[in-house]
C-alpha cells in the first residue's frame, strides 16, 4: 500500500479537515460549499507557522510607555549595579537582565518612591533593603513573557545563583552561539534541558554536527525545535536530512530557509516527503520541487501541500493529475498558489455554477485556478455588463478566460449574446402579432424597441390590464400609443390600478386617454394624487381634474398651482411625502 493510500485517510482529510474549519469551508462528499452565505476568503493564512515579526520585547513595551527614557535608562543602571556588584552576577548575565526586562523594571519602578529626584539613588536604595525574585527579570531576559514564566518560577529560590544547574545549562547555550532571546523558548518547549548533569547538554550539541550541520545550521533547528535536545537525536530529523540530501539539496539551503521563529514537526515533514515519492517523484524532480518552492516543505511541517492534496482529493483528482500539478506550479508562492485557488474556487461558487461544472474545472485546471487571483464577483459583472449565466457558460467553454480577470487587467464590455437577442425578439414579435400588430410596421418597430422583457412577461402584463376591467381592443390602442406601460412589472402596474380605482375613486377607463399614468414611479402616483384627494375634500380644487394633468407637469408647477393653493397644503405634502417613502421602503422590503 503507497503512503498516498495510507494518508488519504484519514492523515490527509484530517489536515484538509483542520485547515477547512480554520478558514470556515466545509467540504462533503457530494457538495463544496462556503459557509456563511459563500463567504469568501479574502486574507488566507496558513496557520501552521506565522512568523514572529515582532519581537517579545517589542510585544511588551506598552508596559512601561510611561516611564520616561532617562528614568528608564537610570533604573536600569541601578539594577545592573545590584545584579553585578551585590548579587556576584556576571557581568553579561546581570546586563541582558537589567536591559531586556521592562515589564519587569515597571514593577519595580511602581514600588520604589517616585517623589525623589534621582531615580536611580532611589532605586539602589529599595534593593538594600527588598531583594528580588531574580529568576522573574532572568526569564524575562530571555524572552519569556510573565505569563509564561510564571509557572517556571521555584517555590523555594529567590537567587539565581543558588541554581547551578539551571546557570550551567544556560551558559553553554550561550557560548554554543544561541541568541539569550531565543532560550526562553527552548525553556518553554524543553525545560528538561536546564537540568541535565554537566557535559550532557554539550555532548548533544555535538552530535548535530557530527551529522555534518554546520554550527550556524544546527542553532537555527535548535532555536526551533528545542524538543531535539531532549533524549536521543530525533530519528525523523535524520531521515529528513537524509531525504533532502539524497535528492541534491544541501544543508545550506535548509540553513537558508529554516527560521527561528517556527516550529517544525520533522515526523510530519518526512511522512510529506515519502508521499511525493510515492506519487510517482524522483530524486532529482523533489529537489527541484522542493528547491523552487520551500514552503511546500517548511510552511507548517507540509500543512500547506497537506491542504492542496487533500483538497484536491476531495474533487476526485488522481494521483498521477496531483504529481502534474506540482510539477507545473507558477513562479510564484506556493501560499499565493493555495489561496488563488481558493479564491477561484469561492468565485465559482459566487457566480452559481453547479456543483458537477465546478469539480470538473477545479479537477482539471488547478494550475490555472491558482495562478489566477480574480476580481470580486460584483465588479466583475458590472464591467462586464452580463449575468452569472453568462459568465458560467463562458467559463465552461474556455477556462482559459479567467486570465482575463484577473486583478490589473481592464476588463471590455462583452457585446451582446447575438443568440439570446434573437430569440427575444422573435418572441416579442409573437406577442405582438397575436395583440392585431401588423408586421414589419411602424407602430410594431416602435414597440419593439421599447418593450424591455420575455415575451411571457409582456403577456402577464397585458392580462393583468385585461383583468383589471378594460377589454383587449383598449389596452391594444393604449399600447400603440404608449407602448412603454408594459415595461413595468405585473405587481406594479397591480398597485398603481388599485390606488387609483380603489383609494382615488377614478374609474379604470380614466387610464384609456393617459396610459402613461403606469409608467410614473409610484411615489409620484401617491403623493401627487393623494395631496389632490385631500384638496378636494377640503373644496380647495376642482373635482375629476385629467390624470395628465396632476401628473404630466414639473415638480415646481404642482407646488406652485396646487400645494401652494391651501395655508395647510406645505404642511400636507410634507406629510404626505413621508408616509409615501415609508409605505414604498416597506413594499421594497416585501418584494426583496
Amino acid at each position: 500500500m503507497t503512503h498516498l493510500q495510507k494518508l488519504r485517510n484519514p492523515s490527509i482529510l484530517k489536515w484538509v479537515s483542520f485547515f477547512c474549519t480554520e478558514n470556515k469551508l466545509r467540504l462533503s462528499k457530494s457538495n463544496f460549499y462556503v459557509a456563511e452565505s459563500y463567504h469568501i476568503v479574502e486574507n488566507l493564512r496558513f496557520y501552521g507557522t506565522s512568523r514572529v515579526v515582532t519581537s517579545q520585547k517589542g510585544k511588551i513595551l506598552d508596559e512601561t510607555l510611561e516611564i520616561p527614557r532617562a528614568v528608564r535608562q537610570e533604573a536600569q543602571v541601578a539594577l545592573l549595579d545590584y545584579l553585578h556588584s551585590t548579587r556576584s552576577l556576571q557581568f553579561m548575565d546581570a546586563e541582558n537582565m537589567s536591559r531586556n526586562s521592562p515589564y519587569f523594571l515597571g514593577k519595580l519602578l511602581k514600588r520604589v518612591n517616585n517623589n525623589e529626584t534621582d531615580v536611580g539613588r532611589s532605586v539602589t536604595r529599595f534593593l538594600r533593603y527588598h531583594p528580588i525574585n531574580e529568576f522573574e527579570p532572568f526569564f524575562e531576559s530571555i524572552g519569556l513573557k510573565p505569563s509564561e514564566y510564571s509557572p517556571f518560577l521555584p517555590q523555594n529560590l529567590m537567587f539565581l545563583n543558588d541554581d547551578q544547574v539551571l546557570l550551567g545549562n544556560y551558559y553553554v547555550l550561550c557560548n554554543y552561539g544561541i541568541a539569550r532571546n531565543k532560550i526562553g523558548k527552548i525553556y518553554k518547549e524543553a525545560p528538561e534541558v536546564f537540568k541535565y548533569d554537566c557535559g550532557v547538554l554539550q555532548s548533544k550539541l555535538q552530535s548535530f554536527e557530527k551529522l555534518g550541520l554546520d554550527q550556524s545550521l544546527a542553532i537555527k533547528v535548535i532555536a526551533s525545535c528545542p524538543y531535539l535536545l531532549c533524549g536521543d537525536i530525533n530519528r525523523e530529523f535524520i531521515e529528513v536530512l537524509g531525504k533532502l540530501k539524497n535528492a541534491g539539496i544541501e544543508y545550506n539551503w535548509l540553513e537558508e530557509h529554516i527560521f527561528e521563529g517556527n516550529s517544525y514537526s520533522w515526523n510530519r515533514m518526512l511522512e510529506l516527503l515519502r508521499l511525493l515519492s510515492d506519487m510517482g517523484c524522483s530524486e532529482e524532480q523533489l529537489g527541484g520541487l522542493i528547491t523552487q518552492h520551500p514552503e511546500l516543505l517548511l510552511e507548517g511541517s507540509g500543512h500547506l501541500t497537506y491542504f492542496l492534496i487533500g483538497f484536491l482529493l476531495k474533487f476526485g483528482s488522481t494521483r498521477n493529475e496531483l504529481w502534474t500539478m506540482f510539477l507545473q506550479l507558477p513562479k510564484i508562492s506556493a501560499e499565493n498558489f493555495a489561496t488563488n485557488l481558493l479564491h477561484c474556487y469561492h468565485f465559482l461558487i459566487e457566480i452559481e455554477m453547479t456543483v458537477q461544472d465546478i469539480g470538473r474545472i477545479v479537477r482539471s485546471h488547478p494550475v490555472l485556478l491558482g495562478s489566477c487571483y480574480l476580481k470580486k464577483v460584483n465588479s466583475l459583472l458590472a464591467n462586464l455588463n452580463t449575468g452569472k449565466k453568462r459568465l458560467c457558460q463562458m467559463i465552461k467553454e474556455d477556462p482559459n478566460v479567467l486570465k482575463n480577470w484577473v486583478l490589473g487587467v481592464r476588463v471590455k464590455r462583452l457585446l451582446p449574446d447575438t443568440n439570446k437577442t434573437v430569440r427575444a425578439r422573435m418572441m416579442k414579435t409573437k406577442f405582438l402579432l397575436n395583440l392585431g400588430f401588423v408586421e414589419k410596421s411602424n407602430e410594431m418597430e416602435r414597440a419593439l424597441k421599447v418593450f424591455r422583457g420575455k415575451g411571457v412577461e409582456l403577456q402577464e402584463r397585458f392580462d393583468c390590464l385585461v383583468n383589471a376591467g378594460l377589454n383587449r381592443e383598449e389596452v391594444i390602442k393604449m399600447l400603440k400609443s404608449s407602448p412603454h406601460i408594459l415595461n413595468q412589472s405585473k405587481d406594479v402596474i397591480e398597485t398603481k390600478v388599485d390606488f387609483l380605482v380603489n383609494d382615488l375613486g377614478y374609474p379604470v377607463s380614466s387610464l384609456i386617454p393617459f396610459p402613461s399614468y403606469l409608467s410614473y414611479t409610484i411615489e409620484r402616483v401617491m403623493l401627487r394624487l393623494s395631496l389632490y384627494k385631500w384638496l378636494v375634500d377640503e373644496k380647495a380644487a376642482d373635482q375629476n381634474l385629467a390624470l395628465s394633468t396632476l401628473l404630466a407637469c414639473s415638480e415646481k408647477i404642482f407646488v406652485r398651482t396646487y400645494v401652494n393653493s391651501h395655508s395647510r397644503g406645505p404642511e400636507v405634502w410634507e406629510k404626505l411625502r413621508k408616509e409615501c417613502v415609508k409605505i414604498e421602503t416597506e413594499r421594497t422590503l416585501i418584494v426583496s
